[in-house]
């Protein structure tokens, strides 16, 4: 939107109202009205000599809002009521009465709030759970806010009363019901978690940072298994940077295959120090602002201590696993066995990978199977490494595991059987890379199956490979079309759940993976056979007729040479305005969107309308995309190019694909701009800084990162390094070069007074460095008690609102005239 200044003077009424207004007065003022005349054609003069270009090109005050083929365009409205958002279901597999060879595809739905047992393969089967999502316990009324069911069915575990707490976490009042008795039964509230045992017989929980057992046979045995946790011990919880940055949710708990043992961590951050976060507008009538304690482990400071212990429910006895030491980090925990669990932990920087196994039994003895250096690149922290049971029936003779590692510079599937075993057997192989890990594994036939990037990089496909045939790969979806999939399977692998997810419409659908015969001719699978869609997104499908949604185009740019000669070739996409014209010369604006932080990926080819294709739409403007060096899935050597020296390449690379379109005839060079969000305002900032104004004129900065000594020590140290090994590393990646920002035409700093992840901190010692260094092109917008999605109050809908006004003010040269 613009401001009111600038609306007034596009406005053709008001131009009206002032030529009334001066014709009545035309004899007095004819003499200053030619003084005025000639002084704007002087400044007209003046402004095109120093530009090189004619006066800028003002955007429509009221921008027509239906295309020259009689479209609708995309606007916000559109974005924020959903009109484009496909539907998409999850499917909670049930396992309890499937057993490998008598699959019946059972799983969890709601059906009219009742929560029901249907089966993808026998459809009139249903089994109701709970009648309702509202209950009553001692007189009091709850709501089903999370429900799991116990393996066997027969009871459910019930969240109600949820309060969030960081990303992933929550807290709440937790119940049992009882499916054959119709009975609920009271765990206890402030839970932070609780979770099933396998054989349904157990629900392990933590409360005040404690682990309980709460038998689900009796109802009434409650074991303790901690007795020391406190405000900086979590016991089967993660502290705040465990959950962010290491397991990425709630749980620090893992159950034994057979319930009779718990392994969970204990995590210490007595040593970690502490960071205020003042809150501004929680309460009304507070006068003073509520300050709040996090214990937040920055670069280089003291992180949190964890121990991977078990507890036997046996014995009623817990051992510690003497993995890594003090400053290690535990990144992964599997049970390869009834007894036997793996753990990886790092060190601190993610240099060096150590592999420990450990038996339940012998009360956590240990051996280190395997420890791999990291090789001038760092090791990402990964969550899917799978169990493959022992059966010497199909040819296992020992329990392993498939996991993802590098093989010539990219990630892949490496079988380690039995577990111990150092050297692995690797299942796939070539200059692409399997995305995450295993996404299953079929006992019965031996086949694993995975998503990866086989054909292209900014794709995903499902394929399936057999553990005694390594590299005979075999194509699940039909590569000969473009696809982004996911999948999930039930609990025998028979089923699965396909969702495809662009770049065309979304859709879902349930294969039959045992059948003998395919439907590539008529559903699009080479392997397996497609039972039913569970969603087609048809409503979605005929709304997009009515409306001109810009495309994105996708293309791999070449952006010169590098240090040593070789081509840089990067994934991108472009996004084309409305009705566009490549004969204009000098005409459109162009808007670059970035994130670009290690091993991350925008340039993928999803469905998605938003942010983007609202600005093609409303600013007649080119969007662009840029995946530079150090974003993920083109290889090992790609992403390790920023180790030890972040906000460089990725700069430059932005950088060069601008210069790329400021060559464009179509294109306004005077009207290149640049977003980005976290780690994106912090390239956005460092780009505007390494640019200094020569291409990139403005940008827009939302929660950036401005010293790598401000933010987490586990996120930060895998690419950076502890500050105390790199300092001129830190020196050089932090936001430094006022004066070079001060080149820029002007830009845009955003931030949220709230937030836990990107402290504000950052952008208040930003503002100081402008300060010093008497740099004022630039606009703030603070929101108060906002975390990083900045969403408190009403925050998202300013946020994404200044950010198209704020554009639209630089695309029509109001900065430059100093509207502002």
């Amino acid at each position: 939107m613009f401001s009111e200044v600038s609306d007034l003077e596009s406005s053709d009424c008001a131009s009206s109202l002032r030529r009334k207004r001066f014709n009545s007065r035309l004899p007095q003022l004819g003499l200053l009205a030619l003084l005025v005349w000639g002084s704007v054609a002087l400044l007209k003069t003046l402004n095109s000599t120093i530009h090189g270009k004619p006066d800028f090109r003002r955007l429509p005050t009221e921008s027509r809002q239906v295309t020259n083929d009689g479209l609708l365009k995309v606007s916000f409205e559109n974005v924020r009521n959903s009109t484009f958002n496909p539907v998409l279901q999850s499917v909670q597999w049930i396992g309890g009465l499937n057993s490998p060879g008598e699959d019946k595809g059972l799983f969890l739905n709601v059906e009219n709030d009742s929560y029901v047992i249907k089966s993808v393969y026998d459809q009139e089967y249903s089994r109701l759970l709970l009648e309702g999502k509202e209950f009553t316990y001692n007189d009091q009324n709850f709501t089903v806010d999370h429900l799991q069911a116990s393996p066997d069915l027969n009871q459910m575990l019930i969240r109600s009363n949820t309060i969030k707490h960081w990303r992933h976490s929550t807290f709440g009042s937790y119940f049992v019901f009882d499916t054959k008795t119709s009975r609920f039964y009271f765990i206890g509230d402030n839970i932070a978690k609780a979770e099933w045992s396998p054989n349904s017989l157990d629900i392990a929980y933590v409360t005040e940072n404690d682990l309980y057992v709460y038998s689900s046979k009796n109802h009434t045995t409650v074991s303790r298994v901690t007795e020391d946790g406190s405000a900086q011990v979590f016991n089967g919880k993660p502290d705040w940077v465990y959950e962010e940055e290491v397991l990425e949710g709630d749980s620090a708990m893992w159950w034994s295959p057979k319930g009779e043992y718990l392994a969970f961590f204990k995590i210490n951050e007595t040593e970690v120090q502490e960071f205020p976060i003042p809150y501004f507008s929680q309460h009304d009538d507070d006068l003073y602002p509520e300050v709040r304690l996090i214990k937040y482990p920055k670069s280089g400071s003291p992180n949190p201590s964890v121990k991977l212990m078990i507890y036997s429910l046996e014995n009623n006895k817990t051992a510690a696993v003497a993995a890594g030491n003090k400053s290690s980090l535990i990144t992964e925990v599997l049970w390869v066995g009834n007894s036997k669990i793996l753990c990886k932990t790092t060190d601190r920087c993610s240099d060096i990978l150590s592999v420990v196994l450990a038996n339940a039994e012998d009360e956590g003895s240990h051996e280190v199977s395997r420890i791999e250096s990291s090789e001038d690149s760092w090791w990402e922290i990964t969550h899917k490494t799978m169990h493959v049971p022992k059966d010497e029936s199909k040819g296992r003779e020992e329990d392993g595991y498939i996991d993802l590692i590098p093989l010539d510079g990219y990630n892949h599937l490496a079988y380690f059987s039995p577990s111990y075993r150092s050297k692995p057997s690797f299942l796939t192989r070539g200059k692409w890379e399997v995305v995450d890990g295993p996404a299953g594994f079929d006992q019965d036939t031996n086949d694993v199956y995975f998503v990866a990037t086989k054909k292209s990089s900014t794709e995903r496909h499902l394929y399936r490979v057999n553990l005694h045939k390594p590299f005979e790969i075999i194509e699940v979806t039909d590569t000969s079309k473009e696809g982004l999939f996911s999948v999930s399977f039930s609990s025998g692998m028979r089923f699965a759940l396909l969702s495809y997810l662009g770049p065309d419409v979304p859709y879902q659908k349930i294969l039959d993976l045992k059948t003998t015969s395919s439907d590539i001719q008529t559903r699009g699978n080479v392997v397996g056979k497609t039972l039913y869609y569970l969603e087609k997104n048809e409503a979605l499908r005929n709304r997009l007729r009515q409306y001109a949604v810009p495309e994105k185009s996708f293309r791999e740019l070449n952006l010169g040479k590098d240090e040593n000669g070789q081509d840089i070739y990067v994934n991108s996409f472009e996004i084309l305005p409305n009705d566009f014209d490549p004969t204009l010369r000098n005409h459109y604006p162009v808007f670059f969107y970035a994130y670009g932080g290690p091993n991350s990926q925008q340039v993928i080819k999803a469905f998605s309308v938003g942010f983007n294709q609202v600005v093609a739409s409303q600013l007649d403007a080119i969007v662009v995309v840029v995946d530079g060096r150090g974003t993920g899935f083109k290889g090992k050597q790609f992403r390790s190019l920023v180790r030890d020296n972040l906000g460089d390449v990725e700069a430059r690379d932005q950088i060069s694909a601008a210069r790329l379109y400021s060559e464009k005839s179509f294109v306004d060079s005077e009207k290149i701009s640049l977003f980005g969000w976290s780690y994106g305002g912090y390239l956005t900032l460092k780009t505007l800084e390494k640019d200094a104004g020569q291409t990139f004129k403005y940008g827009m900065s939302v929660a950036p990162v401005t010293d790598w000594r401000l933010y987490d020590s586990v996120y930060t140290e895998r690419y950076m390094h502890t500050p105390q090994d790199n300092m001129a590393g830190y020196n050089k990646s932090k936001v430094h070069n006022a004066t070079a920002l001060g080149q820029s035409q002007r830009f845009l700093l955003m931030h949220g007074s709230g937030d836990d992840n990107v402290h504000f901190q950052n952008s208040l010692r930003f503002l100081d460095l402008l300060d010093l260094a008497n740099v004022e092109n630039y606009d703030m917008h603070v929101f108060p008690d906002s975390d990083h999605s900045i969403r408190y109050h009403n925050a998202n809908v300013i946020v994404y609102d200044k950010l198209l006004s704020w554009a639209r003010q630089a695309f029509n040269g109001d900065f430059v005239r100093g509207f502002y």
